[in-house]
């Protein structure tokens, strides 16, 4: 009788954490979530178990690496991803899994694996920016016929009133500054304090300083074209990216019209982003803040100020402009609302005074995974029609996400510049300009060349042209809402006006806030007849109501990118779909509205690319019944393909003189009527509001701000605990909040509405655990908050690790068959001493037995073979060379004692001796150290 060998398994640790919000700051090309799944911590991932991921489920491209702790779920691109600013995420269908970590090649993405169960029901994906980056074709049927013609660009605006890109008087000098490198939390690598400055000479006085935030690119790059990396810091033989010096041209526009500005370089950052819950956002905006502190203190005191500081005209810290492309974007963001409420000290790396007025922020393509854009802080977000790395321009979150959070005053712009990519806003990242390797991040199929974004379509931006056009925006920013210039507005706030200095950039606008009054925000307690009231997601889960897209198409629009939950509430529009003119669509409100005083009604409409002529009928009627049609609109779409997020909100404005002639009360609107002119057609309105012209003065509110934090608790044995989510409320004033929590099982969606009060220091969101002594998974309780309305989110994410305590169970094995005949199965089992509420995972590796004749790769059954090793037979090796590293899995299910190993063996005609199969079990400890168990041995015996 054999006598059963009992080995100690030491614990596998779990790390899960689901979050909401788009995104992990790993190398690789980084896109926004297409859908409103739970997101996952930089490096983590939601729980798969490897005895679900068979040879079947995993496409061409895919494969299953390492031995226990260290199993990960690997995809392998055909082609290098380039590193970028959004995120590379894996999907089982339509359920994210988690985000990877690139390697070095760019090609190879791994997830790791752990011991906790979740069914892959659907196909493994990669995606990013709304694309999936797996498939062979890349490219979906157009949402509409495809023209033989080339897309033409929308016809040109009239010019306004002033053109900021005109160079100014003062005369420019440049320069760069290199101080000591500074420590940020989460990072275990100082980050550089570089910078280049230019600035005016000759302009008196102390001149506004504009600070630029490039994004997350690659950091380091060598000799060849291959020598790219995202390392921190560079490794010997290679040198930094200069990204910090693509924005001369913006920078010397502004220097000559009056402006200090200089560019920091973040490499320390994008190096190491990926250890941050936030993708990185809280660092850029300690990094901001460092440079503006050091800007205060040479204003103050400038002995000691480096030479390129000195050379240019005294900064005035009081009138800041922030610029920052992509997670730039996100960076400044986060330091316009750090400048106005401190962070938590743990999670700051900056803790001096703030000494400094953050006027306004240019966000160029940028991120937004926090989904909580400053609202008192005005913004001109620019969204790049050919945007190939966001793709989803999640940045139309900086305007739609403000509506109602705070006052309102501070205007809030979106500009969609029809034809530009995302990279050639900085001429670091453009070929031909740059200094390290660059390219078009608009990935263009040869066979199927987009008639949009191709570099040969008339709508694509050369990227000289692009620059320009970046300038120009930038500048009637800084105007705006540095030097307080109204005449420059309407070439920001949806009045339809241009730079010629743009050049031939077709660059149209939109805006919330200024001098609106809102009249309808779609919303489930409006009444809609004629039209229906659809909701911003194309989940499958969703029952909240009608999609206002198909899953298919979700991406098409930047106003549904980014959502939390399936049927959250304000995530709505109003859909209007006519197969004849003349049958209104009726939006009548709660309770009556004033829009008193407007001078206009705005609204931003929504028709499907490539589409003109769009003409709808505006009425309002008021309280008492009276009716008065405004006017007509006509809405043309934007030119657009599958590729493209072009179903965007064009907007158009009616007077309401005719509203005053006919005597309808505008104190109290109640409702608003969209009556289609002429043929069949769509339209969704995304909102209206009551407008005048001018640009009111933005004083901030005192906001209380909620940070999120994250803590670690043990299960315990028995009994029940309840665990709080830290949750940090500082300042003072009432507002609300929304708090997300996901099941990391099912990935469900939960959310509650939370009121803050004054005098509140944090908020209690309690859950229970109940203990055991049983072996598990750990389990993260993930909590993230969107601002609702008078509040202000800074760290959106975090949560409590509930740690289990328990020990492993003992594992015995013991064989089954360890001597058969040929065509039999050897087989083993092991056997836990208890259940265990997890999976538990041993593997035999295999290994060549110190004499005799080793089992080979045809002696087995070619599918079993190729499910375990996810390797083809041929050529014909011994098994112990079957795969690196030669392993089969053993797990043992949760809830059971035991599992049987079975290595099926194949009968041939050939005479031969007794072979052996040999194999060693291992396990890991938490920390992936291996512990050898016993030897097994297995025999073949011929059948002939």
């Amino acid at each position: 009788m054999r006598r059963s060998t009992l080995i100690r398994v030491p614990r596998v640790i779990t790390a899960t954490a689901a979050v909401f919000a788009l995104a992990a700051g790993l190398p690789g090309l980084a896109h926004a979530a297409p859908r409103p799944v739970p997101q996952q911590q930089p490096g983590t991932h939601i729980p798969i178990a490897p005895s679900d991921v068979t040879a079947e489920r995993l496409p061409a491209g895919w494969r299953l690496d390492g031995e226990g702790a260290d199993r990960k779920l690997v995809w392998r691109s055909p082609e290098p991803v380039p590193m970028g600013d959004a995120r590379v995420e894996f999907y089982a269908g339509d359920r994210l899994i988690g985000r990877p970590t690139a390697a070095k090649d760019g090609k190879t993405f791994r997830l790791p694996l752990d011991d906790a169960r979740a069914q892959l029901t659907d196909e493994l994906q990669v995606r990013a920016g709304g694309r999936r980056l797996d498939s062979a074709p890349r490219h979906r049927a157009p949402r509409t016929a495809r023209p033989t013609a080339p897309a033409e660009p929308p016809a040109a605006l009239p010019v306004g009133p002033v053109d900021p890109g005109v160079p100014g008087r003062y005369r420019t000098t440049s320069g760069e500054y290199d101080l000591p490198a500074v420590r940020l939390p989460d990072f275990t690598e100082p980050v550089e304090m570089r910078a280049t400055v230019v600035g005016p000479t000759n302009a008196p006085g102390r001149r506004p300083l504009a600070l630029f935030l490039h994004g997350r690119h690659y950091t380091c790059f060598g000799p060849s074209a291959d020598d790219q990396t995202g390392d921190w810091p560079c490794a010997a033989g290679s040198k930094p990216v200069p990204s910090y010096r693509g924005y001369l041209q913006a920078q010397k526009l502004l220097a000559s019209q009056g402006y200090v500005t200089v560019s920091i370089s973040a490499n320390g950052v994008n190096g190491q982003d990926f250890a941050a819950d936030d993708g990185g956002a809280q660092a850029r905006s300690s990094l901001v803040r460092q440079h503006l502190a050091r800007w205060a203190g040479w204003a103050d005191k400038p002995k000691g100020t480096p030479r390129a500081v000195r050379a240019v005209a005294p900064a005035d810290l009081s009138r800041v402009l922030l610029v920052g492309h992509s997670r730039g974007g996100e960076g400044v963001n986060r330091a316009a609302l750090d400048s106005l409420s401190r962070p938590p000290a743990a999670q700051d790396g900056y803790r001096g005074p703030v000494r400094w007025r953050i006027r306004g922020n240019v966000l160029i393509g940028p991120t937004i995974f926090g989904q909580n854009p400053v609202p008192d802080v005005p913004s001109a977000t620019i969204l790049p029609g050919c945007d190939g790395d966001v793709s989803d321009l999640q940045g139309q979150v900086y305007a739609d996400g403000t509506r109602g959070v705070s006052r309102g005053t501070a205007l809030h712009s979106a500009l969609y510049v029809v034809g530009a990519n995302h990279n050639f806003f900085n001429t670091e990242w453009t070929p031909g300009q740059a200094q390290a390797p660059a390219e078009d991040d608009f990935y263009e199929d040869p066979e199927a060349p987009d008639r949009v974004c191709a570099p040969s379509a008339k709508t694509r931006l050369s990227a000289t042209d692009q620059q320009r056009a970046g300038a120009t925006y930038i500048a009637a920013a800084a105007r705006l809402f540095v030097a307080g210039d109204d005449r420059v507005r309407p070439l920001l706030d949806g009045s339809q006006r241009r730079a010629p200095s743009a050049g031939p950039a077709r660059v149209l606008s939109h805006a919330v806030g200024g001098r609106r009054t809102p009249l309808v925000v779609p919303h489930t307690s409006l009444k809609v007849s004629g039209a229906q009231m659809c909701v911003q997601v194309d989940s499958d889960e969703n029952t909240a109501g009608t999609p206002c897209l198909p899953p298919e198409t979700s991406q098409w629009s930047p106003h549904f990118s980014l959502l939390y939950a399936p049927g959250e509430p304000e995530r709505h529009a109003v859909a209007l779909r006519w197969s004849k003119a003349g049958t209104p669509a009726r939006i009548g409100l709660p309770r009556p509205v004033s829009i008193a005083g407007s001078q206009a009604l705005a609204l931003r409409v929504m028709v499907p690319p490539n589409t003109s002529g769009t003409s709808l009928d505006v009425t309002l009627t008021d309280a008492a019944g009276h009716r008065a049609t405004l006017g007509r609109v006509r809405v043309d779409g934007l030119p657009g393909t599958d590729r493209t997020s072009s179903l965007w909100g064009r907007e158009v404005r009616v007077p309401l003189s005719a509203a005053t002639r006919a005597g309808l009360d505008l104190k109290r609107v109640a409702s608003l009527e969209l009556t289609p002119r002429g043929g069949s057609g769509r339209a969704w309105l995304v909102d209206a509001w009551g407008w005048s012209p001018g640009t009111p003065a933005v004083r901030p509110a005192a906001l209380p701000r909620i940070d999120i934090g994250r803590t670690e608790v043990k299960e315990g044995d028995t009994g029940v605990r309840t665990h709080r989510v830290p949750i940090r409320v500082a300042g003072h004033g009432t507002g609300q909040v929304r708090l997300f929590t996901t099941d990391q099982t099912t990935g469900k969606h939960t959310y509650r509405t939370v009121t803050v009060r004054p005098g509140s220091q944090t908020i209690d969101v309690p859950f229970s655990v109940r203990g055991n002594t049983r072996y598990g998974a750990d389990f993260d309780y993930s909590v993230t908050a969107r601002a609702l309305r008078g509040t202000a989110v800074g760290s959106d994410h975090g949560g409590v690790l509930v740690r289990d305590d328990d020990p492993l169970p003992k594992v015995t094995v013991t064989p089954v068959k360890d001597q058969v005949t040929e065509g039999q199965a050897l087989s083993w089992r092991v056997t836990l001493s208890e259940v265990a509420d997890t999976d538990v995972w041993s593997v035999l590796r295999l290994q060549a037995p110190a004499s005799g004749t080793e089992l080979s790769s045809v002696d087995v059954e070619k599918k079993w073979f190729e499910e375990v090793f996810y390797e083809d037979q041929t050529p014909v090796r011994p098994l112990s060379q079957a795969t690196q590293p030669p392993v089969i899995p053993v797990p043992v299910e949760a809830g059971k004692l035991s599992a049987v190993v079975t290595v099926p063996t194949v009968k041939d005609a050939i005479a031969e001796p007794d072979e052996l199969l040999q194999a060693r079990l291992v396990t890991y400890d938490e920390h992936g150290t291996e512990y050898e168990g016993p030897l097994v041995t297995g025999t073949v015996r011929d059948a002939s």
